[in-house]
């Protein structure tokens, strides 16, 4: 499975076809684990992430029934439940957003080593991955500055 986050988030399976997560807040969580691809993201956190400052009455059920909803779209084995959270069972590589920043780490490594060949194959690779704006799903979107300033090369 394939996450991408820069732009509207999405999961493609293994033949790249696009899989149908649902509706916002649940693509809202696909891009709260996603951009913490391996790592566990604590329940408070999650709830932060998809509701921002308006969480309802029960969050934590709610977030519970957002995971569900996101396991049948992606597969009960993607998100797992352990201690102190949830965690998306991807590599970095498996997440749109950690391959640009790779994508671009590499074309300056080129750059300062004198290949502007290979630089500009990486950055045009890297700035193919965008949709859309970073993180497009998720209320807050303070976490897509980063990403957002390597797009436009003011990092």
């Amino acid at each position: 499975m394939r996450y991408r986050i820069l732009g509207v988030s999405q999961a493609e399976d293994g033949q790249g076809g696009v899989v149908s997560v649902g509706g916002p807040r649940v693509r809202a969580l696909l891009a709260a684990l996603a951009a913490r691809a391996g790592r566990v993201t604590a329940p408070a956190d999650l709830i932060d992430d998809v509701w921002a400052d308006d969480p309802p009455q029960d969050a934590q059920a709610a977030l519970q029934a957002l995971v569900g909803r996101l396991r049948r779209a992606v597969g009960r084995e993607a998100v797992v439940s352990e201690p102190g959270g949830y965690r998306l069972a991807a590599d970095r590589d498996d997440v749109d957003l950690f391959v640009f920043e790779r994508l671009v780490r590499q074309g300056i490594a080129a750059l300062d080593r004198g290949e502007p060949a290979a630089a500009a194959r990486d950055l045009a690779d890297a700035l193919a991955l965008w949709r859309g704006p970073a993180l497009a799903d998720l209320p807050d979107r303070t976490a897509a500055a980063r990403p957002e300033a390597l797009r436009s090369g003011r990092s």
